[in-house]
């Protein structure tokens, strides 16, 4: 009897982190591929401005590559397409909102004629290779939201992505909890889910509760102008603004080109609902007084460049904020962006402005499924073996002990890392080797060329600056002929450190002249004494150890 091959379950990004998902589904000569996101530099990262995942796997085996399924718009899910897309000519298969998204990144890169983006309904089929794969509606802090049901060969692979379960979501929508209990009595294999929030009990508040809080703080600043900042993606969010604005009587302006995008693609296919003359460009708000104005804007993240960040810092080119506005971060922050968000908030009550946060107010929400929403998905879906998904380490680990107190058997669980190889079938499921998996930094527009020896470097020369050492020496005698010149960036400031530059002209003197005594010719042999005696020099004279960079010259 013929032998069922094993299905290859292989995270690319998504775990023991926050960003970067993408999953790999293999299963003999068929590959699909869920998500494909980036993540932000940490502060380790100097001068990187984005993270993508390791996508060598998917190159060597392009040939096997069916297609690309998307499970929502938000940026650690679609920002690596760009660049995916440049290595792997393949389909790209999403609700229309979510490609709607991903054909405006695309056209920013030049793409947009070579990509092949496929759109999709909730409840359709499609098949890729061996897989099929339904794509069922949820809830979650952007529109048009899915989960996916994966039919393989061996089994049912049911993939939450991102998701809350929402009973009275802004759009009327709710997640097909129905349709999931079907798909769970039918039989699940494997489930993933998202682990974001496994360490917050309870179940997460609906997104129509922060209309009550919008509602509220509209009615208590009527006499102010009000200044909201928010995720550009959470179309939800900004309806509920606009819907508020148009319900007190203001006018509407938007602030930062993220946002202006995602609205201008929501109205445009229908998501957002705007009535017409409520929204006006940002020019024009100075035709209104300061009370019958909305403006919304990006920067809740407190990202140096973005305009609430600007406007924080008086460096906003059209809006000034001072006493007099009220300005409402409907945000959390991302871990590793608090003090960016509230040194922007410092900033903010220094201008005189009354900030409202989510600690003081419940204008914000969040999109990830809290612990007994987890309990409810696990439930319905029955999986004999589970891999949490989606969340760093703790938040993985903590899913883990829900699914064991669901019934999970502690043996079907499996905490993965990236580029770890799930092999399963009917029989049983053991993790198997691994595929090359890591983080690939984008800086400007190089893609990769920046790795751990150059932001050894950054910090290097952020921690202690550098000391430039220009000498020439004659190709005869080896004897200086001129130098040497001494420039420090970042180390000490020259005019008032003429003493210790003289130093340093000493010691790569004595450090050249021993070299010509001993017959030293060679060029890197002499740069490398005179870096390494420069550098003990300073060490002992400082305790810095700036980079030193010797440039020996010919004459």
């Amino acid at each position: 009897m013929f032998k069922k091959q094993k299905l290859k379950i292989i995270p690319l990004g998504g775990l023991d982190e926050i960003g970067k998902n993408l999953t790999v589904f293999e299963y003999g000569d068929d590959i699909m591929v869920v998500d494909c996101g980036l993540a932000f530099p940490d502060d380790e990262m100097l001068g990187v401005d984005l993270v993508i995942p390791d996508i060598t796997y998917l190159v060597k085996n392009m040939a096997k590559v069916r297609g690309i399924v998307i499970t929502h718009g938000h940026e650690d899910h679609i920002g690596a397409l760009p660049y995916v897309l440049r290595e792997l000519d393949c389909p790209v298969y999403g609700t229309r909102f979510t490609l709607g998204l991903v054909a405006g990144k695309l056209k920013e890169h030049g793409l947009a004629s070579k990509a092949k983006l496929k759109p999709v309904s909730h409840g359709d089929t499609i098949r890729l290779g061996e897989f099929k794969v339904e794509f069922i509606r949820s809830n979650h802090s952007i529109p048009d939201v899915s989960c996916l049901a994966i039919f393989t060969p061996v089994g049912t692979v049911f993939h939450t992505g991102d998701f809350k379960i929402d009973p009275t979501p802004i759009d009327g929508s709710m997640i097909d909890l129905a349709r999931i209990g079907e798909i769970g009595k039918q039989g699940v294999l494997v489930l993933m889910s998202d682990s974001t929030n496994a360490e917050r009990p309870g179940y997460t508040m609906s997104e129509s509760n922060v209309s009550i809080a919008f509602e509220e703080i509209f009615r208590a600043n009527s006499h102010q102008r009000i200044i909201v900042a928010t995720f550009a993606s959470n179309v939800h969010r900004v309806q509920q603004i606009i819907n508020c604005a148009h319900t007190y009587g203001r006018k509407v302006a938007v602030s930062g080109r993220s946002m202006l995008n995602i609205i201008s693609i929501a109205i445009e296919l229908g998501y957002m609902k705007v009535p017409k003359g409520l929204m006006i460009d940002i020019d024009e708000t100075t035709k209104y007084p300061p009370e019958k104005l909305v403006i919304i804007t990006t920067g809740s993240q407190g990202e140096t460049m973005s305009a609430l960040t600007r406007m924080a810092f008086s460096d906003h080119k059209k809006i000034s904020l001072g006493a007099g506005d009220t300005v409402l971060i409907s945000a959390t922050p991302i871990p590793g962006n608090e003090k960016s968000v509230f040194r922007v908030i410092n900033e903010l009550f220094k201008l005189g402005c009354e900030v409202i946060y989510e600690s003081l107010a419940e204008i914000h929400v969040s999109g990830h499924a809290c612990k007994e929403e987890l309990k409810v998905i696990m439930g319905l879906v029955k999986p004999k073996y589970f891999v949490p998904a989606h969340g760093e380490y703790r938040h993985l680990m903590r899913h883990a002990s829900i699914a064991g107190r669901m019934g999970v058997n502690k043996k079907n669980v499996f905490i993965m890392s990236n580029g770890q190889v799930l092999e399963v079938n009917e029989d049983g499921a053991k993790i198997n080797g691994s595929v090359p998996a890591g983080k690939v930094l984008v800086d400007g527009l190089g893609v990769g060329d920046v790795g751990n020896i150059v932001l050894r470097d950054r910090k290097h020369l952020a921690e202690d600056g550098i000391i430039l050492v220009v000498v020439a020496i004659s190709s005869d005698s080896r004897e200086i002929t001129s130098g040497p010149d001494v420039i420090s960036r970042g180390f000490v400031y020259m005019r008032e450190s003429e003493d210790l530059i003289e130093e340093i002209k000493s010691c790569t003197k004595r450090t050249l002249e021993d070299c010509r005594q001993k017959n030293m010719k060679d060029w890197n042999t002499l740069k490398a004494n005179v870096k390494n005696d420069l550098s003990e020099f300073l060490y002992e004279k400082t305790k810095r150890k700036p980079m030193i960079l010797p440039v020996i010259m010919e004459v």
